[in-house]
């Protein structure tokens, strides 16, 4: 049996849920990752309002949908970031973003944050994708210079921040996915591993896989998924192309806009960059992995509708089940 394919609504927000599944709908995903921003899916109505609940499922009944997974990557990123300036003002919804001082931004998405553990519950989905933010990566070069010992405060201060959150997920039984991502606590294999150190392997904190993040860094996926196979919690379906064979492109991208052709790196649509997905496919089956494959469509030079379409074609050719038996066992004697 195949796994679900749905799609992140993150970047289709600027569509009504209902516009956009009846798109997910014709075009023949299994369901929408809704996003908790645009009219999607939000959280205090969710908690304030138990028709705001039925609505969403209304709609998603009505196409004949299912969801097991909202993501709230926007709020999350301020809970731990320390860098609070008019980038977060941009994202964060005007309640949460207040008078724009760090510490008060910081609260009061740490309070959202758990607020989303209880309205996925409240939803009937156990899976919360997102963001934490990060209190050193800012700190990322050691220059100027940095001692071992900020570090390690600041993986002390991202576990007193989303520790408490944590126990609300617990609370709730619901499951936190960090998409490992640069500009959050946990970026690479190693600052994961140090991640969970943190937070003391809190067992409903894991991970959204999205091997784009790791490729433009030379981190092979699929060492992930064997270092980190039962945290594995959900899978992003995203493709990156990395460019800096010429001797003038920067992995670290130059400060130039996504989909600029002087970038070292760009996200593609699935099956146009340098993810390798058979292999992924491989370990996903071998480490027991059944949930969704949610396609996060994001790819500066082509038409997202043809982009999701051709997505959700690629994922369902190369998508398979594990087999059930030893490929030689039909040489074996009956006797």
């Amino acid at each position: 049996m195949s796994r679900p394919v749905t799609l992140f609504t993150g970047q289709w927000a600027d569509l009504p849920l209902e516009e956009l599944a009846e798109k997910v709908s014709e075009w023949g995903f299994d369901g929408p990752e809704l996003a908790c921003w645009g009219d999607h899916f939000e959280v205090d109505k969710a908690l304030e309002d138990d028709g705001y609940v039925q609505s969403r499922w209304d709609i998603l009944n009505k196409y004949d949908l299912i969801c097991v997974a909202i993501s709230n990557h926007l709020v999350g990123q301020a809970v731990s970031d320390v860098l609070i300036d008019e980038r977060h003002k941009s994202i964060l919804p005007p309640r949460i973003w207040g008078d724009g001082t760090a510490q008060g931004v910081q609260q009061r998405a740490a309070e959202e944050m758990k607020n989303t553990a209880r309205a996925a519950r409240k939803f009937g989905v156990d899976i919360v994708n997102g963001f934490t933010g990060s209190p050193v990566w800012h700190k990322l070069y050691f220059f100027p210079p940095t001692s071992s010992e900020e570090i390690d405060r600041g993986f002390q201060e991202f576990a007193a921040q989303w520790k408490p959150i944590m126990d609300v997920f617990s609370e709730e039984n619901v499951k936190f996915g960090l998409e490992v991502h640069p500009t959050e606590i946990a970026y690479d294999i190693y600052t994961t591993q140090r991640t969970l150190e943190a937070i003391d392997q809190h067992p409903n904190f894991g991970f959204n896989f999205d091997p784009s993040h790791l490729v433009h860094q030379f981190i092979d996926p699929v060492a992930f998924l064997e270092e980190f196979a039962d945290r594995i919690f959900h899978v992003h379906v995203k493709d990156v192309s990395v460019q800096s064979s010429n001797g003038r492109r920067s992995i670290l991208s130059s400060h130039l806009d996504f989909g600029d052709p002087r970038r070292g790196w760009n996200f593609v649509s699935p099956g146009r960059g340098d993810v390798q997905w058979d292999p992924i496919i491989r370990s996903l089956n071998q480490i027991g992995y059944d949930g969704p494959l949610s396609i996060e469509w994001e790819d500066a030079a082509m038409s997202r509708e043809h982009g999701a379409q051709e997505a959700l074609q690629f994922v369902r050719q190369r998508d398979f089940a594990p087999s059930g038996v030893a490929f030689d066992a039909a040489f074996a004697s009956k006797e």
